[in-house]
């Protein structure tokens, strides 16, 4: 997937999801980006509602949390001119279709939560923007992802189109952040991009997560895992557990490589002195008649390699052999 010129095919996309760990806070938004520049991540991300449009009115103690929480479109507009400024890609969920039309004038990609997977009039306004757009996948089984792969692939590009294997709990326990889906998924959708969106406590899940093919990674963010009650605070990862991820993540691609199965540079000039050659097992007179039970197989790899044992066999040679020596074509007889 490319996202502006950034390649996932090429290296893992890290994004810090700052949400709303800002709690409204504009100054701590802005500084939650500088900090998510420093540890390393390829782009940060927040949410953006209308409350009114996302929690019903029978629930006010959320209702007014919410309208706590929102940032006011200008404030959006400078948080997304600092992240450029930082070397970073800005982008913003919309849980709202009114806020999934403002946003598309100012990122070059959407996410759509798992709680909004099965969101299908919001999916359709993102999709009509073809852009690259990220949908975790809590909450949902194969069923429900084949509809949206195909409903993507008849609106626009799939390769513009992401799943990111997530658990839509807060936290996730371990023993179900079943990493194992994200082998799932990229068989399942070879032609689209498969990523990560970690709930778990620490930052080990993600980390795994690229060892299991993942190309994208989202991992919530704070300042301070104890900054209130909030419950994204204490799964989110504060700015040294940040820059840790990143360097992990940068050692698992290292040490992933390619994937291409073929000799390494560091092999050169070790297959001689590494591979077999055929050789005599026992002492030979000149004259004497090959049988299989005559061969032995030594290092190096100078002479005839295993496999050839049929070109020897019932040959004689045109000398004596010692037991271990080497077998070359020109000893023999014939």
């Amino acid at each position: 997937m490319l996202i502006n010129d950034f390649d996932t095919d090429k290296n893992v996309f890290v994004i810090a999801e700052i949400g709303n760990n800002h709690e409204g806070d504009f100054a701590l938004a802005q500084e939650m980006i500088g900090r998510a520049a420093e540890a390393g991540v390829d782009a940060v991300k927040f949410q953006t509602f209308v409350p009114e449009s996302y929690v019903s009115c029978s629930d006010p103690e959320r209702l007014e949390r919410l309208r706590k929480f929102e940032l006011a479109k200008p404030d959006i507009e400078v948080l997304s001119k600092q992240a450029s400024e930082c070397g970073l890609i800005f982008f913003s969920t919309p849980f709202d279709i009114e806020s999934a039309h403002y946003l598309n004038s100012l990122q070059p990609l959407f996410k759509i939560a798992s709680g909004d997977n099965n969101f299908f009039p919001l999916i359709d306004v993102v999709a009509s923007f073809d852009k690259p757009t990220l949908i975790s996948t809590g909450l949902a089984n194969l069923d429900l992802l084949d509809k949206l792969y195909r409903m993507w692939g008849e609106k626009t590009d799939k390769q513009k189109l992401a799943f990111l294997h997530c658990v839509a709990s807060y936290p996730v326990p371990n023993e179900q952040a079943n990493l194992g889906a994200i082998t799932t998924l990229r068989k399942r959708y070879p032609n689209i991009t498969i990523g990560y969106s970690d709930h778990t406590l620490g930052i080990d899940a993600a980390v795994y997560a690229v060892a299991a093919g993942a190309k994208i990674i989202e991992k919530h963010f704070t300042l301070d895992k104890k900054y209130s009650d909030f419950r994204d605070h204490q799964l989110s990862a504060d700015p040294s557990e940040l820059k840790k991820l990143i360097e992990k993540i940068r050692t698992v691609e290292t040490l992933l490589g390619s994937g291409d199965k073929k000799p390494q540079p560091c092999e050169a000039g070790l297959e001689t002195q590494m591979r077999r050659s055929i050789a005599v097992a026992r002492d030979i007179p000149k004259g004497t008649v090959l049988r299989f039970d005559d061969l032995t197989w030594v290092r190096p790899g100078t002479g005839l390699r295993p496999g050839n044992e049929d070109l020897l066999i019932g040959q004689s040679f045109n000398r004596s052999l010692q037991r271990g020596e080497i077998i070359f074509p020109e000893m023999l007889s014939g």
